[in-house]
């Protein structure tokens, strides 16, 4: 089975001008669409709100275009979390137009940086829930921009049966690009798993992370504003985690096969302890 991908990295609207997004975000919809995309994720707090002092709703419109067009969405906003601060929300989107469910991001616990940010500017509340999400496109997971450097939370979501990892970033990444992609790229390969970044553009110039990464290498990236698109052979990530490493060559895999099963828990108490 393979279904095809597209990241959308948009230069991005923020202040009083942050509800544009929702328009935009339908028409960088449609343009996925028309490459054929089943699956189409936006940034982190993409189409928004991502402030608190605006309120609009762009969810809505955007899940009834998709189930319109017949594709998955992967949108993101900020919602209350009931004392002053805020979670950040992924929400899935089904190519029906429901919602199949929502992810908020879970680590680090608060406060976090999003107070440092202008075009956010809201008090952080962690979640306690790491959910995969089953689709006929597959079992999805969802993380949520820096949670990509916690490979724990990764391994969580495949051992659970994650097969596509999406990771939306804010943006002002800037000097962190290389390791960055260095992280979603390690996702991949340790986790035998499809990963994936994009973030929005707030600055004129400013470069993007998008990435799609497999086990056996990067499918596409791009730092530009537009779509990055590739298509995901999950039958090929089947024989991945199925197969057991041999030494041959020539080696018929770009990577290690089977290390999902390379797991001794009892050396990695130390991990639940704290210490």
């Amino acid at each position: 089975m393979s279904i095809r991908l597209a990241l959308v990295q948009p230069a991005s609207a923020t202040g009083p001008d942050e509800h544009r997004n929702a328009a935009a975000a339908l028409a960088w919809l449609e343009r996925a669409a028309g490459e054929g995309a089943d699956l189409v994720v936006f940034p982190e707090g993409y189409p928004g709100p991502a402030n608190p002092a605006n309120d609009y709703d762009a969810l809505t419109p955007l899940a009834v275009r998709a189930g319109e067009l017949g594709v998955h969405v992967v949108a993101s906003r900020i919602e209350p979390a009931g004392d002053g601060r805020y979670h950040m929300s992924l929400h899935l989107i089904g190519d029906d137009g429901s919602t199949l469910g929502r992810y908020r991001r879970t680590t680090p616990c608060g406060p976090y940086l999003y107070g440092d940010i202008p075009a956010w500017e809201f008090d952080y509340a962690e979640a306690d829930e790491l959910p995969v999400f089953e689709t006929r496109l597959g079992r999805i997971g969802l993380l949520v921009c820096s949670e990509v450097y916690v490979p724990e939370l990764t391994r969580v979501l495949v051992m659970q049966g994650g097969e596509i990892v999406l990771c939306p970033a804010g943006g002002a990444i800037n000097e962190l690009l290389d390791s960055w992609r260095t992280m979603v790229r390690a996702r991949a390969i340790e986790s035998l798993v499809y990963a994936a970044a994009c973030q929005n553009l707030y600055e004129d110039g400013e470069e993007g992370v998008a990435i799609i990464a497999a086990p056996e290498g990067v499918l596409a990236a791009s730092t530009h504003e537009g779509l990055v698109v590739a298509d995901l052979d999950l039958d090929r990530l089947e024989y991945l985690r199925q197969e057991e490493e041999h030494i041959l060559f020539p080696k018929p895999y770009a990577t290690i096969p089977g290390v999902l099963r390379w797991r001794r828990p009892e050396l990695y108490a130390r991990l639940g302890s704290g210490r």
